[in-house]
């Protein structure tokens, strides 16, 4: 049997760079949830950190709706060889919880009470550039339901996620 850890055919590195996020949030808090994901959606707001990490891109953004592209990668593979649950469950829980935040007003946030995800189809490096797509069920000022879902290319469903999030004012 091979050492896997000192092969070097089996070693591989990803870079990843992020702005810091206290600096970013600071724009959250003055304007509205809708705007605020505009902004970073055409670059004017960097997105957060967790972005580089799921290589996840903020593609549209409507009060109520957003869409995200992640392109899977080895970095996200569990034990076995294909994508860690995890990696949807981050997806789905950003999508829903922006598709909350752009109905919000400024100086209104937002948390994750709860999440439940149904993995529909497996994920691996070959699935390619996946959507994730975001929408409002019932918004409101002291809780808001959103569901999601993970599409690959040819527009299967690999996995879905309602969720419920606790609305509050910003501190």
């Amino acid at each position: 049997m091979t050492d896997l850890q000192t092969s070097p055919a089996a070693v591989r590195s990803k870079n990843i760079a992020w702005t810091d996020p206290a600096a970013t949030s600071v724009h959250a808090a003055t304007m509205s949830g809708v705007d605020f994901l505009r902004a970073m959606a055409d670059g004017r707001i960097p997105a957060p950190p967790i972005s580089a990490h799921m290589n996840l891109d903020l593609v549209s953004v409507e009060p109520g709706d957003v869409v995200f592209s992640s392109i899977p990668d080895e970095s996200h593979y569990n034990p076995i060889g294909s994508v860690h649950g995890g990696y949807f469950a981050t997806l789905l829980d950003s999508a829903c919880g922006c598709a909350v935040q752009s109905t919000l007003p400024a100086g209104t946030a937002y948390t994750s009470l709860e999440l439940k995800v149904s993995f529909v189809r497996g994920i691996t490096a070959a699935t390619g550039p996946v959507t994730v797509h975001g929408w409002v069920v019932k918004p409101g000022s002291k809780a808001a339901f959103a569901e999601a879902d993970i599409r690959d290319g040819a527009g299967r469903l690999l996995a879905s996620a309602s969720s419920t999030c606790l609305v509050f004012p910003v501190a």
